[in-house]
């Protein structure tokens, strides 16, 4: 009976974290994944070398060390449930990002809203990366309705995808995988080689999250076809294989067309449109990418909790089947 009542502390836990980003979102200090960003940072001034081997060897280490500590705090709180479900509330609330996610949305859609494109300019690098001297107010608005998109999967639903299959390594493992692909994952002159490991490994842990995440849109918003017939068509002409289908669902599930030309870093980059047929988005659009991140978010938690229970199922079924 102790081991069901522990197992049951990660719905608990689940839950009572993402209320917790709800309420407060991220801290202004002392965030672990703070932490853990500038613990790979050091690392990687000690191990980086232009090679792809050094960069496998820092990814190893940095997320290995964060699912290792994960393990030994899951352990360590094993034989209690109260402070199972503290440690998974503890854990949910500090790698998701739902919240700040749209409250940097708002800021920036309110700053249109007012006609300050200056301000909303100056506020959109805490949102993305994308240059935006030379965006209009429209071009402001499709990069947060895009970051919007991506990021409902890399700071909600991809980290409670792995919660769900793995418990709080999972939760751990993902927010670090994703920290070091946003570290040194892009293809910059410095990490083109030493970044490629964890890109790639960012790329496989955010499948799952970004699948779940588009069909999720296709559930929650205002147009399900329209989001399955733009996620089949349009998502594998994009250059990433999980922001494709996530910005394609959301394209379709708003009505809305995204993709085309963007800058990062001085860099241009020429992506494809999704959803063609749609207008573009402009700032009366960012509210609505914003509702529709947080509904995928919430059934995106029922999701999680359901995968934990599935996993609790399968980890029992061995040892009763053989019992008399």
């Amino acid at each position: 009976m102790r081991a069901t009542r522990a197992g049951d502390g990660y719905a608990y836990g689940a839950a009572l974290g993402f209320l917790c980003d709800l309420a407060t979102g991220d801290p202004r200090r002392g965030h672990p994944v703070a932490g853990f960003g500038r613990a790979a940072g050091a690392l990687e001034r000690r191990l980086w070398r232009d090679d792809r081997l050094s960069g496998t060897v820092h990814a190893a280490l940095c997320a290995g060390g964060a699912v290792g500590a994960a393990v030994l705090a899951r352990r360590a709180v094993r034989s209690s449930p109260a402070l199972t479900v503290a440690l998974t509330a503890a854990a949910t609330w500090s790698v998701l990002g739902g919240t700040s996610l749209a409250r940097e949305a708002t800021a920036i859609g309110e700053a249109l809203r007012a006609g300050d494109l200056a301000a909303a300019r100056a506020r959109l690098p805490h949102l993305c990366g994308r240059d935006p001297q030379h965006l209009d107010a429209d071009g402001v608005a499709r990069a947060v309705v895009e970051s919007v998109a991506e990021n409902t999967s890399d700071a909600v639903v991809g980290a409670l995808v792995w919660g769900g299959l793995l418990g709080v390594p999972g939760l751990a493992g993902f927010r670090a995988v994703n920290t070091l692909d946003a570290m040194v994952g892009h293809r910059s002159p410095r990490y083109l080689r030493f970044g490629w490991a964890s890109a790639r490994l960012d790329d496989a842990a955010g499948y799952p999250g970004a699948r779940l995440t588009a069909a999720l849109a296709a559930l929650a918003g205002p147009h399900p076809r329209a989001a399955l017939r733009t996620w089949r068509r349009d998502a594998r002409s994009h250059p990433s294989p999980n922001a494709g289908p996530v910005e394609a669902a959301f394209a379709g599930a708003l009505h809305l067309r995204l993709g085309g030309t963007l800058a990062y870093g001085g860099r241009v980059e020429h992506r494809p449109v999704l959803g063609a047929e749609f207008p573009a988005p402009g700032p009366a659009d960012i509210p609505r990418a914003i509702r529709l991140s947080r509904r995928v978010g919430a059934l995106a938690l029922g999701a999680s909790v359901l995968l934990s229970a599935a996993r609790r199922r399968a980890g029992t079924a061995g040892p009763a089947k053989g019992a008399r």
